[in-house]
């Protein structure tokens, strides 16, 4: 106990005397999250942690001791290797100036406590064949920035939206809407590609040229063969072939037809030709025919 005051004491001089000694450094924290102090004090060292000018923790012979319990019971954290502080669970009320007090060194921090940067969506505005009009919104007021690739192209403070414009020339970059408060900030990428739908129109335009190229070819392939075909028919013809002609030739020469002409006697007197007996009711007249070869008019032809 005794020793316990003694460490007080020295504490409360030691704070006296550097009570003008500015503040090394801003932190800043959200509502909920852990902020770490970078000011240590080590096992093997005695130290402080105040807050404002009150004693909340002190640290000797390796071991922390709580002493404002109400607040910091649970949520005041040593890390015995690193000697380092760390405050979780936080609220706005953790805001002020923290102290870290070791031997004659000392260490103050400014923290602010934040509520949580909101989470921003993204939504079409307007698409046409070239631009596309994005728009990122929030629930609550922050700074808001479009980012493209790892440049700013826009943004606003405490703004609940913001509006970007992508080209179609654009769309391979990489976009992305930041909302943003001092303890952080929060982001959403942005796939243009399929938001603005810039791939789906490029993959309707690659079909439908893959498709009228396909049909000009078949077209063109369609016409020579008709005009092989065509050819074909008009000037060689179809043969038949020559077993099949010679054959039609032989046929056709080994069978003639010799015609048969009846030659009355008063048509030819020089035919002896007897005279029919009796009536004609009764008794059959006899003609006889001359059986003649046909002349060849080949022939006749060939002599005139």
């Amino acid at each position: 106990m005794e020793t316990q005051i003694t460490f007080i004491c020295l504490f409360l001089v030691t704070l006296g005397l550097s009570a003008g000694q500015e503040v090394k450094e801003n932190l800043t924290g959200t509502v909920g999250g852990t902020v770490t102090l970078p000011g240590a004090v080590t096992e093997t060292e005695t130290g402080f942690l105040s807050y404002g000018r009150a004693i909340i923790a002190s640290v000797s012979n390796g071991g922390l001791k709580i002493i404002v319990k109400n607040i910091y019971q649970n949520k005041l954290q040593w890390n015995r290797s690193s000697g380092l502080f760390k405050i979780t669970n936080l609220q706005r009320s953790d805001s002020g100036i923290y102290t870290v007090q070791r031997g004659k060194i000392s260490s103050s921090y400014n923290l602010q406590i934040y509520d949580p940067a909101p989470t921003p969506a993204v939504t079409v505005v307007d698409v046409t064949s070239d631009l596309c009009l994005l728009t990122c919104s929030v629930d609550k007021p922050a700074t808001l920035l479009w980012i493209r690739d790892q440049e700013i192209q826009n943004q606003n403070r405490s703004a609940p939206s913001l509006t970007v414009t992508v080209r179609k020339e654009d769309r391979a970059s990489s976009y992305r809407c930041a909302a943003a408060n001092p303890a952080e900030n929060k982001t959403v990428d942005v796939d243009v590609t399929i938001l603005c739908g810039f791939n789906e129109t490029e993959t309707l335009n690659d079909r439908r040229s893959y498709w009228i190229a396909g049909g000009v070819c078949i077209g063109f392939f369609v016409l020579i063969a008709f005009g092989v075909w065509m050819i074909k028919k008009k000037f060689l013809g179809q043969k038949p072939p020559a077993s099949q002609t010679q054959a039609g030739s032989v046929r056709e020469e080994e069978v003639q037809y010799t015609p048969i002409r009846f030659k009355d006697k008063r048509q030819n007197q020089e035919e002896n030709i007897p005279e029919p007996s009796g009536s004609s009711d009764n008794n059959l007249t006899t003609v006889y025919a001359k059986l003649e070869h046909p002349i060849d008019q080949n022939q006749l032809t060939a002599s005139s």
